[in-house]
């Protein structure tokens, strides 16, 4: 069917609008599209990280619960090298540390906190390391490192716990009213639900005359 004048205009138009914007308009197709196929492979490659991780990540609970230290030591060495970006590294080394301190091995447990607290990505992960790390030096006698570790802002929901082993650290070095501080700050943040922690608390300021 002819055209008319005016629709004929109209595609004049269009045609010399796409002359001169028709290469830029392509460019943005194609980018969006490359990125789309980007995006999606991005989110198949995380997904396959975190399944090979969560994998080993079973390997390392297992292992601590057989006492199988090679396998220990194999599976969470692989996790944090090869998939340290992913969640289960860090749940790795966490368990690795309780496996290495409950079997005195001091050393190899300070190295598994180190490792969460420099490369963790998750804050609770590594509020968690730091206050077990400040347990391990306590039992050390270094207390003033340990007291620095402490010194980190926690979520709120350690802090009491990081004010309580701030209190038995600086009972350790007998400063009694900075501990006894402490101990009250504890009580202060604790939850109200966790009674337990409160009673221990409670025993440690009461001992003090507090």
């Amino acid at each position: 069917m002819a055209l008319d004048l005016e629709e004929q205009e109209q595609v004049e138009e269009l045609k010399a609008w796409w002359k001169l914007h028709g290469g830029l308009v392509t460019a943005f197709v194609v980018a969006l599209a490359v990125g789309f196929a980007g995006w999606q492979g991005w989110r198949w490659y995380q997904s396959d990280q975190a399944g090979h991780a969560s994998v080993l990540y079973e390997t390392v609970t297992k292992a601590a619960q057989a006492n199988d230290a090679k396998a220990l030591r194999d599976a969470a060495g692989t996790l944090v090298e090869s998939y340290p970006r992913t969640l289960y590294a860090p749940m790795a080394a966490l368990v690795a540390a309780r496996y290495y301190f409950d079997r005195n091995d001091l050393k190899n447990a300070k190295a598994q906190l180190q490792w969460v607290i420099e490369r963790s990505g998750s804050e609770d992960f590594r509020d968690i390391a730091r206050l077990r790390l400040a347990a391990v030096l306590l039992d050390e006698k270094a207390y003033d490192e340990a007291l620095k570790l402490l010194d980190a802002k926690p979520a709120p929901s350690y802090e009491a716990q990081y004010a309580a082993l701030r209190g038995d650290l600086l009972l350790a070095k007998k400063e009694t009213e900075p501990a006894k501080a402490a101990y009250k700050l504890a009580l202060e943040k604790a939850d109200a639900k966790d009674g337990a922690f409160q009673d221990s608390v409670r025993i440690r300021l009461e001992a003090l005359g507090g």
